[in-house]
C-alpha cells in the first residue's frame, strides 16, 4: 500500500477540515442569541476548568514561559473574555438609532481561519474559538509546529464542551499535522472567509496577501518613559511584575526603559532590589551578541528564564533573578538591543526631560514597534497630555504595566489576545479584537422627515450656482422637470414614431402580441391580431399555454382566505386629444393600399407584427 506523501496529507487535512467546518457553520447560523450564549458559556467554563492542565502541558511542550503565568492567561482567555462579551449582541437586531433612523443587524461571516503562535498558544486558540462562535461562526485553527500538541489539546477540551451542549463539535477544529504550505492553503481555501493571524511579521505579511479579509498584528517593540514626577516604587513594582509575567512572552510587554536622568539611578536602583540585574558594559556586549542575530531576537531566548538567557550569552546570574537590564547608547542597527526581544530583558535608554524622552520612544517604535503599545509613568499633567496627543501608538498604558494593561486585564480596554495596531503597522485595525469584529453588520437607513426639502434646497442652489435657468432638472421629479408627462388635456408635442432596426422584422424573437384596440382607430390589429402576426412573420401559430384563458385565482383565495371584492368599473373617461393628435391617420391612410385605412389588414403583409402599424 503506497503512502500519501506528508505534505498532501496536510492539504487533504485542511479540504476536510473546511468541509466539517462549513457544514458545522450551517447548522448554527439561525441560533439564537440565548443559544450562541449557552454555547460560548459552556466552551469558557470548560476551558477555565482545564487552564491548569493544559498550561503545564504548554511549557512542556514549548520551553516557553513559566506555568503559574499561563494559568492566569489560560483564565483571562476564557473566563475575562467571555465576561466582556457575554452581554453583547451578535445575532438579529443589534442597534437602533431612533433618531436617525438606523437598524443595525448582524448576521455570521462563516468560517474563520486562525493561526496560533506558540508564545501564547492556549490563551490565543480559546480566546479566538470564542471571539468566532459568539458570532456563529466555525473556526478552524493552524497552530504553530512547536506548539501543535498543546494547542490540539485546548481544541479537544472546546470540542467535548460545545458537544455536550448540543452543538456540533466541528464548529472548531484544529490542523494536526501543520505546515508552512497547509497554513497558507487553509488562509486561501475559496471557503474561508476570515482570518485572524497572530505571529510574527512574515506571518501577518502572508495572511494579508492570501487574498481574504484579515486580521493580523503586527511586532510590539514597546517602550516606557519614567518621568521625574513618576511614583518610582510603584514604577518599579509593576515593571518587574510585568516582564517577569510568562518570561515577556506577550508582545505587549516592556521592552525599554527611557529612565529621565535626575530619576535614572534611583529607579534603576529599586529595580535591582527586586531583583532585577544590571549589566556591565562586557555583559551588555555579550547579550547583544546572544540575543540579536542579524537583525531579529534569536528564537532560543523567547520566553526564557533570566539566567538562561545570561547562561546562553555568556555569563552567570543568580536563578532568582527577575529581569536583565542593560544600557543601550541610542536607538537602530548599531544598538542590538533596541529591537524586539520576547524575553525578561529590557533595554536602558537615559534622557534629559520629557521632550527628549518623546524623541526616543519614538524612534523606538519606528524601529520596530508603530501603532503597538506605549507606557508611561508620570503625574505631570503637561507630560501625561503631551504623551496622549503625540505618541503613534493605539494602546498607551498610564502608570501601570503593559503587558496586562494593553490585553484589557489591569485597564478598561477591550479584553483580548489579539492587538491590532493599525494602519503604521500595516494593519487593518487598530482596535483590540473582539467579537464584534467576527459578524458582518447590515445598516437600514430609513428616510430621514426632512430630506425632501434637503433635496429641493440643493437643486436650486446647484442650479444658482450652474447659472442656469433649468431649475428642475430632467429626471429630479420636482415641479418643471422636462421629463415628467404632460397632465390630461395639456398640450404636448406628438411622440416621434419608433424606428426598429430592420433586423427585427420577421424575426420571432421580437414579436410580442399586438393589443387590441377599438375598431376605428389606427390600423392596429384586432383581438385575433397575434395569430395574424404570426402568419405574417412565417412561424407557425403559438399553442395556448397550461391555464390559459382560464379566470386568475387570487393569492388570498387560493390560500382558503375570502377574496376582496372588485371595484365597480368605473366610467369611461374622454379620449385626450392629445392621443388622437399622436396618431397620423392621414398619412396611413395615404401609403396604405386597398382596403387599409382605418380598419383591419387582414393579413396585410405590410402589417408590423408588433405595433400594427402599416409599413407599405
Amino acid at each position: 500500500m503506497t503512502r500519501l506523501d506528508p505534505d498532501l496529507q496536510a492539504l487533504q487535512e485542511v479540504r476536510d477540515a473546511v468541509r466539517r467546518a462549513v457544514a458545522a457553520q450551517a447548522q448554527v447560523a439561525e441560533l439564537s442569541q440565548e443559544q450562541v450564549d449557552r454555547l460560548c458559556a459552556a466552551m469558557a467554563k470548560a476551558a477555565a476548568a482545564a487552564a491548569a492542565d493544559l498550561a503545564r502541558l504548554a511549557v512542556e511542550e514549548t520551553g516557553i514561559g513559566r506555568a503559574h503565568s499561563k494559568v492566569l492567561k489560560n483564565l483571562f482567555a476564557s473566563e475575562g473574555i467571555w465576561r466582556s462579551i457575554e452581554k453583547e449582541k451578535t445575532v438579529g437586531v443589534i442597534r437602533r438609532d431612533e433618531q436617525q433612523g438606523v437598524i443595525e443587524i448582524a448576521a455570521p461571516i462563516g468560517v474563520v481561519c486562525g493561526v496560533v503562535p506558540t508564545t501564547n498558544p492556549t490563551s490565543t486558540a480559546i480566546g479566538k474559538a470564542l471571539l468566532a462562535v459568539k458570532g456563529r461562526n466555525s473556526i478552524v485553527i493552524s497552530p504553530h509546529p512547536r506548539a501543535k500538541r498543546c494547542i490540539f489539546e485546548t481544541v479537544e477540551v472546546l470540542r467535548r464542551a460545545l458537544e455536550r451542549a448540543g452543538a456540533p463539535a466541528d464548529l472548531v477544529q484544529c490542523l494536526r499535522q501543520p505546515t508552512q504550505e497547509s497554513t497558507q492553503a487553509l488562509m486561501e481555501h475559496p471557503d474561508m472567509k476570515l482570518i485572524l493571524a497572530t505571529g510574527g511579521s512574515g506571518l501577518v505579511k502572508a495572511a494579508y496577501s492570501s487574498g481574504k479579509p484579515a486580521y493580523g498584528v503586527g511586532p510590539g517593540n514597546v517602550p516606557v518613559y519614567i518621568d521625574r514626577s513618576a511614583d518610582l516604587s510603584e514604577a518599579a513594582r509593576w515593571i518587574v511584575a510585568s516582564q517577569s509575567f510568562d518570561n515577556a512572552t506577550l508582545c505587549c510587554s516592556e521592552q525599554a526603559l527611557v529612565l529621565d536622568k535626575p530619576i535614572a539611578k534611583a529607579l534603576l536602583h529599586k529595580l535591582v532590589e527586586r531583583g532585577a540585574h544590571l549589566c556591565s558594559p562586557e555583559e551588555t556586549r555579550l547579550l547583544e551578541r546572544h540575543c540579536n542575530r542579524g537583525g531579529h531576537m534569536n528564537p532560543d531566548v523567547v520566553g526564557a528564564d533570566p539566567w538562561k538567557v545570561a547562561q546562553g550569552a555568556g555569563f552567570q546570574v543568580d536563578p532568582s533573578t527577575t529581569l536583565l537590564l542593560a544600557h543601550q547608547g541610542g536607538v537602530g542597527k548599531d544598538w542590538p538591543l533596541s529591537i524586539e526581544i520576547l524575553c525578561p530583558l529590557l533595554s536602558i535608554h537615559e534622557v534629559d526631560g520629557w521632550e527628549q524622552g518623546c524623541e526616543v520612544s519614538l524612534e523606538i517604535l519606528r524601529y520596530g514597534g508603530l501603532g503597538h503599545t506605549i507606557g508611561l509613568w508620570a503625574k505631570d499633567p503637561r507630560v501625561l497630555e503631551a504623551w496622549y496627543l503625540e505618541k503613534p501608538a493605539s494602546r498607551i498604558v498610564v502608570n501601570g504595566p503593559t503587558s496586562q494593561g494593553a490585553v484589557g486585564y489591569s485597564t478598561g480596554l477591550m479584553p483580548s489576545m489579539s492587538l491590532g495596531c493599525g494602519p503604521l503597522a500595516g494593519n487593518i485595525t487598530s482596535d483590540n479584537i473582539t467579537a464584534r469584529h467576527l459578524i458582518n453588520i447590515k445598516r437600514v437607513g430609513l428616510l430621514r422627515s426632512d430630506w425632501q426639502q434637503s433635496y429641493e434646497r440643493d437643486v436650486a442652489r446647484a442650479a444658482e450656482l450652474l447659472g442656469s435657468d433649468e431649475r428642475a432638472p430632467r429626471g429630479s421629479g420636482l415641479p418643471g422637470d422636462p421629463g415628467l408627462r404632460a397632465a390630461p388635456g395639456a398640450s404636448r408635442r406628438p411622440p416621434e414614431p419608433l424606428v426598429e432596426p430592420a433586423s427585427w422584422r420577421g424575426n420571432p424573437r421580437f414579436e410580442t402580441p399586438a393589443l387590441p384596440v377599438r375598431p376605428g382607430t389606427s390600423g392596429a390589429p384586432s383581438a385575433a391580431a397575434p395569430g395574424r402576426a404570426a402568419a405574417a412573420s412565417g412561424s407557425p401559430p403559438r399553442a395556448p399555454r397550461p391555464g390559459e384563458g382560464q379566470p386568475i385565482v387570487p393569492l388570498r383565495e387560493s390560500l382558503g382566505q375570502p377574496a376582496p371584492r372588485p371595484p365597480a368599473p368605473a366610467a369611461a373617461a374622454p379620449r385626450p386629444r392629445a392621443i388622437e393628435q399622436a396618431i397620423p391617420v392621414p398619412a396611413a391612410a395615404a401609403q396604405g393600399g386597398a382596403g387599409c385605412p382605418l380598419g383591419p389588414c387582414k393579413g396585410c403583409p405590410h402589417q408590423h407584427p408588433r405595433t400594427g402599424a402599416c409599413t407599405a
